[in-house]
């Protein structure tokens, strides 16, 4: 599936209450019956099948209506590691039961999200996602058997009258007028409703419980609703479609789910998942044991907003580019701005699993991938805010003004792989360029007058140019509004880095730059995050107020050959700067390379 870090190895997991419950399980031998026919079915096909290999399984089942998530990513990651690390299977299952609000875009988005963080669903005999739409038929022939067994019936009460006679917390519910209709009235009016002879909204079949239970969930909650929509995968052939609450036990059950791992929101929901599997299996419809729910506490992390409704907000209004754009905390989102699945992987096990939600710190997540690309992402120098250096006595040191002198620097410094770790591929390559009477350096790297403890370039003081010659600063050209166009400066010959001489002259510090010979002009973009305030949607205040300003700022820099031949999606670390990576669409070979900021060489928001 994927080799896993130092960090990310089995005999370092940490219990949680979940492999608490899996292990329990596999010791009590609680699902060693279950048998598996190859394909999802009901308890007489399982029942012709094998005993099931897989000891556990679990499923990732998103709805195709938008793109996923880093919290998504979290799940993704506990539901295919934990059936990985205890010899199960992890189902991909499309959830796609509300046809008005999905679309096969999001069913390949979700299916290369899921292979991008190194997972696979693929099982012998089978290497599909399944799809909840498969199962329609067999929800229809159990909503009928709860009919006859008089466990489910037809209301055709308004959708007010029905929410007004539910109770609430302090009162309990009334039962509906048609709640005492017959099995045979309910079955004709049932099969009106699937043959399309009634309205939208005028009737829904609902599970027959208790309307004083004190959960509310189970207060004859809606099972069936006709709704006349063309699904991305049935088309038109219905036009009654179930409701969430009922559907997903199901299609845990037909696959023989044992472990539904879901968030916390949906632990009300959990005793009519239990009534669901017991009426059904007392219907001889589904297999037992059945698939036990279990809920964890979901992601919330500062400075982002996971809300669906509030990410499509942002990509119809036009606050960022789209849902790929390297700001929105989407799985494509994170991809494009340069995270990578090892880092995403190392983020959910370091969070770790737990039942009472609390805020992860964004710094966490950047720590993450910083860790990841330390000893992986190539060095490179890149100059952001240029302006140029003359070396005026270029031509006296070596002759001519147009003499140019190779240097050289490692492409993965060998302090920056950990001790005891296998040196990354090729981290012995060596960044080759240019040095010559005009190079870029950053703007801010002078100071006619310095302030007190700077130790770059002002007049009288000496720096190293990294990798390159010790110079001495002798001033600089301002232009008529009084801003510096030229900083100058004296080579001092037989000081360059890694010959005999580089120590004769102690340089103060050491500048990073890029020589105008061979420097390539670059489109850097420099992301931030998108909100401003860590909380941007606390108390149902307007998120978009909180939208960060500086979240965009798009610089032309000069950049290094080596990182001028990137390749789109390629990872570096621009020193000094923090880690970049070439844009995986804008970046383009024959065109001006394109770079997004990851993040910084540390976290600039902290406290």
């Amino acid at each position: 599936m994927n080799a896993p870090t130092p960090k990310d190895t089995a005999d370092t997991k940490v219990s949680n209450f979940l492999r608490q419950i899996i292990e329990k399980d596999l010791e009590q031998g609680t699902y060693a019956s279950r048998r598996w026919a190859g394909s999802p079915g009901d308890a007489a096909h399982h029942a012709a099948g094998e005993p099931d290999p897989a000891k556990i399984r679990t499923r990732f089942p998103p709805e195709p209506n938008g793109y996923l998530h880093v919290g998504h990513a979290k799940s993704i990651c506990i539901n295919f590691g934990l059936a990985k690390e205890y010899g199960g299977v992890c189902h991909l299952r499309f959830d796609d039961t509300n046809p008005e609000k999905e679309d096969t875009e999001y069913v390949n988005s979700i299916i290369d999200a899921v292979k991008w963080l190194g997972f696979d669903w693929s099982q012998p005999g089978n290497d599909k996602p399944y799809q909840a739409s498969d199962y329609f038929d067999f929800m229809y022939r159990a909503a009928e058997a709860l009919i006859e067994a008089g466990y489910a019936y037809v209301d055709e009460q308004s959708a007010e009258d029905m929410r007004a006679n539910r109770g609430d917390f302090g009162k309990p519910g009334v039962d509906s007028p048609y709640r005492t209709r017959s099995t045979a009235e309910n079955l004709a009016r049932f099969r009106e409703m699937r043959d399309g002879k009634l309205d939208d909204g005028a009737a829904v079949l609902r599970a027959k419980i208790d309307m004083a239970s004190p959960n509310i969930n189970l207060r004859d909650p809606a099972i069936y609703r006709i709704r006349r929509a063309t699904h991305h995968h049935t088309g038109d052939k219905w036009c009654i479609y179930p409701m969430y609450t009922f559907a997903h036990p199901i299609e845990d059950a037909l696959e023989q789910i044992t472990h539904s791992i879901c968030t916390l929101e949906f632990e009300d929901q959990r005793p009519f998942y239990d009534w669901l599997m017991e009426r059904l299996c007392e219907c001889k419809l589904l297999a037992a044991p059945s698939p036990k729910q279990y809920e964890f506490a979901r992601l919330n992390l500062t400075y982002v907003i996971t809300s669906k409704r509030k990410l499509a907000q942002l990509v119809n209004e036009g606050k960022v580019s789209g849902w790929d754009d390297p700001r929105m905390p989407t799985i494509v989102g994170l991809r494009r701005r340069g995270y990578t699945p090892e880092s995403l992987r190392l983020f959910a096990d370091r969070i770790g699993v737990t039942k009472s939600d609390s805020w992860i710190d964004y710094s966490t997540l950047e720590g993450c991938l910083r860790e990841d690309l330390e000893n992986k992402a190539h060095r490179g120098m890149a100059v952001l805010d240029p302006v140029k250096l003359v070396l005026t006595n270029w031509a006296e040191a070596f002759g001519t003004d147009d003499y140019t002198e190779a240097c050289t620097q490692p492409a993965l410094p060998h302090s920056a792989i950990a001790e005891g770790q296998t040196p990354p591929e090729n981290s012995n390559v060596q960044r080759t360029f240019l040095i010559g009477k005009e190079v870029w350096i950053e703007r801010e790297d002078f100071e006619e007058v310095p302030p007190k403890g700077y130790k770059r370039l002002f007049p009288g003081n000496v720096v190293r140019l990294k990798g390159g010659y010790v110079i001495e600063c002798t001033g600089c050209a301002r232009d008529a509004a009084g801003n510096v166009t030229e900083v100058h400066a004296k080579v001092i010959p037989g000081t360059k880095s890694g010959t005999p001489g580089a120590d004769s002259v102690k340089a103060k510090a050491a500048i990073t730059w890029v020589a105008v010979a061979d420097g390539v002009q670059a489109e850097v973009r420099l992301y931030d995050r998108l909100f401003a305030e860590a909380h941007p949607d606390a108390g149902g205040k307007d998120f978009l107020q909180s939208l960060n300003p500086d979240s965009l700022k798009v610089v032309t820099a000069y950049v290094e050959p080596s990182l001028a031949q990137a390749q789109p999606d390629q990872k570096f670390q621009f020193e000094r700067f923090g880690y970049f990576v070439a844009d995986r669409l804008d970046h383009v070979e024959g065109a001006k390379p394109v770079f997004n900021r990851v993040t910084g060489l540390k976290d600039s928001w902290g406290k």
